[in-house]
This record gives structure tokens, C-alpha cells and sequence, in this order.
């Protein structure tokens, strides 16, 4: 999986061929979607058009585990294969939960059907999105399989220190959506700026350059040519001591807090 992907969250289904075609021949091989994005169609043209072998993509979807189908086995296979047919895919490298909605009770049934599906050979590996550590504790209970990877909200701001924990005593890749804090705020804070200042880098360069440090997977989203290049251009410098403990501080600045919902109560 590579370190560094692209995220195609609120990208049309009508742009999201032209934006995946783009990070593609920017360089970007591995790109995440997810079924309730709607765009999955869009991104499997992309793939389709670029050229690119399969053998070197890196592709991820989700299952909408929405409160308004009552999911079970076969109710997760069916929703499996609409991804796969919408992306135009044979097997998809990851395949995740979307949320725990741990009030419903039933991602432990989920798994199960991912077990199935990842014994099949149809997702090479399967995982989840924003799970808690309760929620993994509880997976862990019913299963021996181990998800591959957690997605979930992370940035300096949100910096999840308790959960990357977790994840690497028990062998779970940490992935990070909305990688840069979803919009202006993390990127024009002083600390921030400075440092970009002092590599001669942007801002969301530097906060990238973070998250490989940290060992973190980061999906950046963005529709503009120029951005989805730069946003893959982190490989050449990389940030020393004092500037990684300047954007650790963040996450116990005034400016800290969760930008998404809250996996404890989301049930939308």
C-alpha cells in the first residue's frame, strides 16, 4: 500500500474520471473511494482510461453501513459486488467498513461477511474506518482476523496519539482521512507557515511530510491539476526535530479539535 494516495471524497462522479486520471499521471498509484461518495463509477473510468497496469494500482472502497439497510451477509456481498461493478474491477485492494455505529450493533456481522469476502480473494486485504478502540476491542473478541488498516480522521490539530498507538501494537496500518485538516485553518496557522517558510515548501507540503514521518498513510483530495501534483511532491526534503515537535504541539493548542463527526454517535 503506497504511503501516500488520493482521496476522491466529494469529487462529482462527473470530475472524478478527469481527477483520477490526473493523480495517475502525476504519479499517484494508490486512490480511495467509497460507495457512499457516489463517485465510484467515475473512478473506475479514470482507472480504466489511464493506462495504468492493475497489478500497480492500489484501489479502496467502503461499505455504506448506512442506518437504513439492515445489513447482514448477504446484504454486504450484494453492496460488494455494486462496487465492484460501478468500479469496473475484478478485486479491489481494500475494502472497509465505513463506521463502527456502534449503537447498532452490528459491525461483528459485517466482519463476517468480510471475512468471506477476503478468504475469496475478491479484496486482497479488508479493514475498517473510524473505529474506536472499543470498537476494535470488540472485533478482536469475534475475530481473529486483524484489520489491515483503520481510516480514520487525523491531522496536528487531531492528532488521534492513543488510537496510532493501538494500531501499532496490534499490527493495524493507520490511514488518515482529511489528511489536511479540511481547508485553511491547519494551513495558515504561524507554526505551520513558518515551517513551510523554512523549506521553501507549502504548508500542505510540510503537514504531509508529517504524516510520513509519523508513519502514517495520508489520502489528500483535490481537483486542481497543480495541488494534486504538488500534494505528491513531499519526497524531497524532510523535516527535522524542532519542526515535528512544533506540529505535535498543535494537537494541545487552542486550535485542536475533531473536524468530523464523532464515531460514538454518528448515525446519519
Amino acid at each position: 500500500m503506497p504511503q501516500l494516495g488520493f482521496g476522491v471524497w466529494q469529487v462529482p462522479d462527473a470530475e472524478a474520471e478527469r481527477a483520477v486520471a490526473t493523480a495517475l499521471e502525476a504519479g499517484y498509484r494508490s486512490i480511495d473511494t467509497a460507495s457512499v461518495y457516489g463517485n465510484e463509477a467515475g473512478t473506475g473510468r479514470g482507472l480504466a482510461a489511464s493506462g495504468v497496469a492493475r497489478e500497480e494500482l492500489f484501489v479502496t472502497t467502503k461499505l455504506w453501513n448506512g442506518p437504513k439497510q439492515r445489513w447482514h451477509r448477504d446484504a454486504v456481498l450484494r453492496a460488494f459486488d455494486d462496487s465492484l461493478g460501478k468500479l469496473g474491477l475484478d478485486h479491489v485492494d481494500l475494502y472497509l467498513i465505513h463506521w463502527p455505529r456502534p449503537m447498532r450493533e452490528d459491525f461483528v456481522a459485517i466482519w463476517q461477511a468480510f471475512e468471506e469476502i477476503a478468504a475469496g480473494g475478491r479484496a486482497r486485504a479488508v479493514g475498517v474506518s473510524n473505529f474506536r478502540p472499543a470498537d476494535l476491542d470488540r472485533l478482536a473478541e469475534a475475530s481473529e482476523l486483524v484489520p489491515a488498516v483503520n481510516q480514520i480522521e487525523l491531522h496536528p490539530l487531531f492528532p488521534q496519539e492513543e488510537l496510532r498507538a493501538l494500531h501499532a501494537e496490534r499490527g493495524i496500518t493507520t490511514e488518515a482521512w482529511s489528511p489536511l485538516g479540511q481547508g485553511k485553518e491547519l494551513l495558515t496557522l504561524p507554526a505551520v507557515s513558518a515551517i513551510a517558510a523554512k523549506h521553501g515548501r507549502s504548508a500542505a507540503q510540510v503537514v504531509l511530510r508529517w504524516h510520513l514521518g509519523h508513519g502514517n498513510v495520508a489520502i489528500p483530495k483535490s481537483v486542481t491539476p497543480s495541488r494534486i501534483r504538488e500534494n505528491l511532491d513531499v519526497f524531497g526534503f524532510e523535516l527535522d526535530a524542532e519542526d515535528v515537535a512544533a506540529l505535535d504541539a498543535l494537537g494541545a493548542g487552542p486550535a485542536a479539535r475533531r473536524i468530523g463527526p464523532d464515531p460514538a454517535v454518528f448515525d446519519v
